[in-house]
């Protein structure tokens, strides 16, 4: 019944505007992934609970980070994301890993994605890097993030069709993601950490009508063409509101998945509509690291 199901939300998407995408996805996922990506993705396997039962904070670009105080995160694992090296006092908490989600060539072009990308590593010290395979050969033919560990990750399935809640495995073709914190959670997942806290992951542009982030772009302003100069966001409710409710399915799946194996994912943040998680707030959680 729950695959039959799943079958109908599947084609129902195909329906909406965001079938399209969908679809020219599902074209690109029948075809077979090439002998380097396996091997990066087999590569992935030595990642499996290298992190057991650690902290890590993942770090999302929400514009509520602005009133935390990140100078806090000195000597913890931080996990970044897409523009993060951007956050004021990056290098003082250094993060380890940086992620960054599948680029959509229809809104950028291979020399802007270049361009992003060598700010990037201009900017992240020594964080290791997660990319989506679709951007390896960009990389490799432009000779970029030179002498920077780059991981690869492969988003080719469907969330609504994991049927188990076992740890997601990254050394394997994984689930597409509607924002990146959901990739930064399947990695932390499959790295071991015992507990993962999400700061700026906020979701609440919706309710403001603009996508803001918590630091003025660089490189990537103006790239975006979802929304006007000002942020302002040009998608209708009725297709923003059916993205909200994929990102929320992944944010639940990701929460059943953590608590079946004993892992606990904490709302860090100070703002925002994700409600998904427990709520801690970030100074409440390193307080009470102070008094054990």
């Amino acid at each position: 019944m729950a695959a039959a199901l799943r079958k109908v939300i599947t084609f129902a998407s195909m329906l909406l505007p965001y079938g399209v995408h969908e679809l020219r996805r599902r074209h690109r996922q029948r075809i077979e992934l090439s002998e380097p990506i396996l091997r990066a993705l087999k590569a992935n396997r030595e990642l499996a609970g290298c992190h057991r039962g650690q902290r890590c904070f993942v770090l999302a670009n929400g514009p509520s980070v602005k009133a935390l105080d990140l100078t806090a995160l000195e000597g913890e694992t931080v996990i970044s994301v897409s523009n993060g090296y951007l956050h004021a006092d990056f290098m003082r908490f250094a993060p380890k890993y940086h992620v960054v989600p599948q680029i959509t060539y229809g809104t950028m072009t291979e020399d802007q994605v270049a361009r992003w990308f060598a700010e990037m590593h201009e900017n992240l010290g020594e964080a290791e890097l997660f990319l989506n395979e679709t951007e390896a050969q960009i990389v490799a033919e432009r000779k970029l993030f030179a002498g920077r560990k780059v991981r690869y990750v492969a988003l080719r399935t469907n969330f609504d069709e994991i049927g188990d809640t076992s740890i997601i495995d990254v050394a394997k073709p994984i689930p597409r993601v509607d924002s990146v914190p959901v990739l930064a959670l399947m990695i932390a997942m499959h790295m071991g950490f015992k507990s993962i806290v999400l700061l700026g992951a906020d979701h609440d542009s919706w309710r403001s009508g603009y996508y803001t982030y918590a630091f003025d772009l660089k490189t990537q302003a103006g790239t975006d063409f979802s929304v006007t100069s000002d942020g302002r966001i040009l998608s209708p409710n009725y297709d923003t509101f059916q993205s909200l409710a994929r990102l929320w399915r992944q944010y639940r799946r990701l929460g059943m998945i953590a608590s079946a194996n004993g892992v606990r994912i904490i709302n860090g943040g100070v703002g925002g509509e994700l409600d998904e998680f427990e709520r801690i707030p970030l100074n409440l959680l390193l307080s009470q690291d102070k008094v054990r």
